[in-house]
C-alpha cells in the first residue's frame, strides 16, 4: 500500500506538470520556438513545419493540463485519507509542486529563481520537516487523562 506522503508528493508533481502544461498551451508562442530551435527544415520558400504544428502541439497540452489536474486531484484526496494529517499532506503537497516547478521551469523554460525564492522554499522544507518529525497525539489517551 502507498502511503500518503508518496500521494503528496506525486501530487504536488502533478500540479506542476499542469501548470507547465497551461503555460505551453496558453502563453507565448514556447512551442513555436522550441519547435524552431529543433532545426525542422523548410518545407518550400518562407514556410516550415513549425508554421503549423504548434497547434495541434498546444492541444495535446491543453489535454495534458486537464489530465494531469484530474489526476492530481485525485492523488491529493488519496494523500488527505492516508497521511496522520490534512497539515502533513498540503505541505508535502506543496513543497513537491514548488520543487518540480523549479525543475520544469529550469527545464523547459530556462527560468531561474531570485534569493528571496529559494528562502521560502528553504523555509516551506524546514516546515515539512518539522511536521514529518512530529507524531499525531493519540486522542483516547488525552480523553482518559481528563476523566481522572
Amino acid at each position: 500500500m502507498i502511503s500518503g506522503d508518496v500521494y503528496a508528493v506525486l501530487a504536488g508533481l502533478l500540479g506542476a506538470v499542469a501548470s507547465s502544461s497551461a503555460k505551453l498551451s496558453l502563453g507565448a508562442d514556447y512551442l513555436k520556438t522550441m519547435c524552431d530551435r529543433g532545426g525542422m527544415g523548410s518545407w518550400s520558400p518562407g514556410e516550415t513545419p513549425c508554421d503549423w504544428l504548434h497547434i495541434p502541439l498546444r492541444l495535446v497540452c491543453g489535454g495534458l493540463l486537464f489530465s494531469s489536474n484530474a489526476v492530481m486531484w485525485t492523488f491529493f484526496s488519496k494523500a488527505l485519507r492516508h497521511c496522520p494529517s490534512s497539515a502533513r499532506a498540503t505541505v508535502t503537497t506543496t513543497a513537491s509542486n514548488f520543487v518540480s516547478s523549479a525543475f520544469l521551469g529550469r527545464l523547459i523554460f530556462g527560468e531561474t529563481h531570485a534569493a528571496l525564492w529559494w528562502v521560502g522554499m528553504f523555509l516551506t522544507l524546514s516546515g515539512l520537516l518539522v511536521l514529518h518529525g512530529s507524531r499525531p497525539e493519540n486522542i483516547l489517551q488525552e480523553d482518559g487523562k481528563k476523566d481522572n
